[in-house]
């Protein structure tokens, strides 16, 4: 694989037996699409379904927020995933539900995870093999080593940006409701961004097939945004989903030190105690 933390259709149809495969697809409402759905009516063989509204953090009065290890651990365990499997995630959009799964399996300590480049969208483009049927598992022991850098807290952005610091903000939200002038979808929320963050759209990193941008275009994309790559990073978005395909993109350059804010802009533009810049 080209890069390690994704894999091709084709090495994934030579290898469907010896991976972990997950559906992790997430759609916004307006898209008008369910993802329990149309897991039902056709995924790739012997996926499961990895639902983050699910696997999640069911009190924190933010959507989909990480889980507790132990409730993580529970949830992949009783998909049939141990500490020894490797695991591939995708979804039927743009690599962001995927994404999201990838960074909690890292989150988790699990580092035997990638994304599949282009998802079911390049899969079923290719014409390969669909099913319907939801196969068993057998539950596995799964232990989580819950890695503290691999996010940020609400508080731990008001300090980074009140003292300052080398890790830069990315937004990956699109431009309208990063400088204000679009609405939320989400009822509620101030519209803006945070002091100092920049903005580079996450459906800009991939390609209409659903695959990641190869990298000469990707450090292009960064770099006209602003971003130092020589510098750590923490990504945002409206609810810590499609932050996580600029965290791929970012690993796919080999750029390491980086982190999501999971809280995103659900939890700073409901807040009143936190800056916005329009």
């Amino acid at each position: 694989m080209s890069n390690p933390s994704t894999v091709s259709t084709d090495w994934l149809a030579d290898n469907l037996e010896q991976v972990k495969i997950l559906d992790g697809s997430f759609y916004l409402p307006a898209e008008n699409r369910d993802a329990d759905a149309e897991y039902v009516a056709g995924h790739i063989p012997g996926a499961q379904r990895f639902n983050i509204d699910v696997v999640c953090a069911p009190d924190s009065g933010l959507p989909h927020m990480f889980p507790e290890a132990q409730a993580f651990a529970d949830a992949v365990g009783a998909m049939g995933i141990g500490n020894d499997d490797m695991v591939v995630t995708y979804d039927g959009g743009k690599l962001t539900g995927a994404c999201r799964v990838w960074w909690m399996f890292r989150t988790f300590g699990h580092g035997k995870v990638a994304v599949l480049d282009g998802g079911r969208t390049k899969w079923q483009a290719e014409g390969r093999t669909m099913e319907s049927t939801v196969a068993a598992v057998t539950p596995a022991s799964f232990s989580a080593d819950y890695q503290p850098g691999m996010v940020r807290s609400v508080e731990q952005m008001l300090s980074m940006i009140d003292h300052g610091g080398d890790r830069q903000i990315i937004d990956a939200r699109g431009a309208g409701r990063f400088d204000g002038t679009a609405a939320e979808p989400r009822a509620g929320l101030r519209s803006g961004h945070m002091p100092g963050a920049f903005n580079l759209p996450y459906d800009r990193l991939v390609n209409d097939d659903g695959s990641l941008r190869p990298a000469d275009q990707l450090r292009t994309l960064f770099t006209e945004a602003g971003v130092n790559l020589d510098r750590p990073a923490v990504t945002s978005c409206g609810s810590g989903v499609s932050a996580t395909v600029l965290l791929l993109g970012l690993d796919a350059l080999g750029h390491k030190d980086n982190t999501l804010y999971d809280g995103s802009w659900s939890e700073w533009g409901s807040r009143q105690d936190t800056p916005v810049v329009t």
